[in-house]
């Protein structure tokens, strides 16, 4: 009784000073009747809940289109109410204008609630600078994500990294620019780049990525520094040494990467840009190294440490190395337009996977194996 009566005298108070009569919070039970479709939220409606209820509301906003969650907490929570009907045809271009907006509402409280950055929350950098400290321990998934996260808000397209495309093709908010400028890139964001950049390599625990090369214009590197990359990322350095020159790169791939770089600076045709004696000297001790993990790939057994500093695409790519080798002609086109841009590779209509030799068996199964741990690893992180 008094908590009812001071209650009362407390709304009394604040209508006589001229304040909005305070609102009570909703249960989530009372959010499952909102209709997200139709009603926009008021943000303060939803400023005070726990980090679990706006999750439960992500979920019940998506869940009535019957949209399947990875993350656990949230599918959980469906499973659990009798409206839910899980729809595996589901689209996120089914959400309307007025859904689009209440995630964004949504997504703005939790981002408030967490105790650290988190995909998803790279959207309220874009004119903050990031700290290291904020990130906490993220996992090298989540830091590969939030370094996309970034560009992909500019409407970036990572069509060499179908994982990446996919996840980010599932985001509400994701609108894939028909061309990506990196000149839209404000400076928070290029300087929140360079961190997410360099934790990852701490991450992996590799000392060069593609990017770096900016730096050895005028220094060696040496084999040491290699250590870790994949083929892909191999090939990415290499060619790196051309395009900090201004060199146009014929094939599709290595141009599309390069062109979304900050840097890039083509020139004006296809002419060879000349190079130093030290970025000779860089880049043959590159195309060395790729070579020789490229013919092992057929003579000695993979190492797990390679694999462990990998992503999950740059695995995919390099278990397709070992079928390349043989001629296998790829479905896929990114596959196709890739190791057509070899000049070792010729297709063979003809390959079996019979003709691998027991050491290619291994390797691609090992491979393949270290790619289900990775999707499982994805599978982990929040949308």
């Amino acid at each position: 009784m008094n908590f009812a009566w001071n209650r009362f005298w407390l709304l009394v108070v604040a209508l006589s000073l001229g304040a909005a009569p305070l609102r009570a919070a909703r249960s989530v039970a009372e959010w499952e009747k909102f209709d997200f479709a139709r009603q926009r939220l008021a943000s303060d409606e939803i400023r005070d809940l726990p980090l679990g209820d706006l999750k439960k509301l992500r979920g019940i906003l998506f869940g009535r289109h019957g949209r399947i969650f990875d993350e656990k907490f949230i599918q959980d929570y469906l499973n659990t109410r009798p409206w839910y009907r899980r729809d595996a045809r589901y689209r996120v271009e089914q959400l309307n204008a007025v859904e689009r907006a209440n995630m964004d509402a949504i997504k703005e409280a939790e981002w408030r609630r967490h105790s650290r950055i988190v995909p998803g929350d790279l959207k309220f950098y874009r004119n903050k600078i990031l700290t290291k400290a904020q990130l906490g321990q993220p996992s090298l998934a989540e830091v590969r994500i939030m370094r996309a996260e970034i560009e992909a808000i500019h409407g970036k397209r990572f069509d060499d990294e179908p994982w990446l495309q996919s996840f980010f093709d599932e985001r509400y908010w994701y609108h894939p620019a028909p061309r990506y400028n990196p000149a839209a890139l404000s400076a928070a964001e290029r300087q929140n780049l360079a961190l997410l950049m360099a934790l990852e390599k701490q991450l992996r625990r590799v000392q060069l990525a593609p990017g770096d090369m900016g730096r050895f214009q005028n220094q060696p590197i040496d084999a040491a520094m290699l250590r870790g990359l994949g083929l892909y990322e191999l090939r990415l350095l290499r060619n790196e040494i051309y395009a900090r020159r201004g060199r146009r790169f014929r094939t599709d791939w290595i141009q599309s990467y390069f062109g979304a770089q900050p840097w890039f600076k083509p020139l004006p045709d296809f002419r060879e840009p000349l190079l130093s004696p030290l970025e000779k000297q860089n880049r043959d001790l590159i195309v060395q190294y790729e070579n020789r993990i490229h013919e092992n790939l057929g003579r000695e057994a993979i190492k797990p440490k390679l694999l462990q500093s990998l992503f999950l695409e740059d695995a995919r790519k390099l278990r397709n190395e070992i079928y390349a080798r043989r001629g296998r002609a790829f479905k896929d086109p990114w596959l196709r337009g890739y190791f057509g841009s070899f000049d070792w590779y010729k297709a063979n209509p003809r390959f079996r996977e019979s003709q691998l030799s027991a050491i290619e068996r291994r390797n691609a199964k090992l491979i393949f194996d270290y790619e289900k741990q990775a999707v499982s690893l994805l599978n982990q992180v929040a949308a």
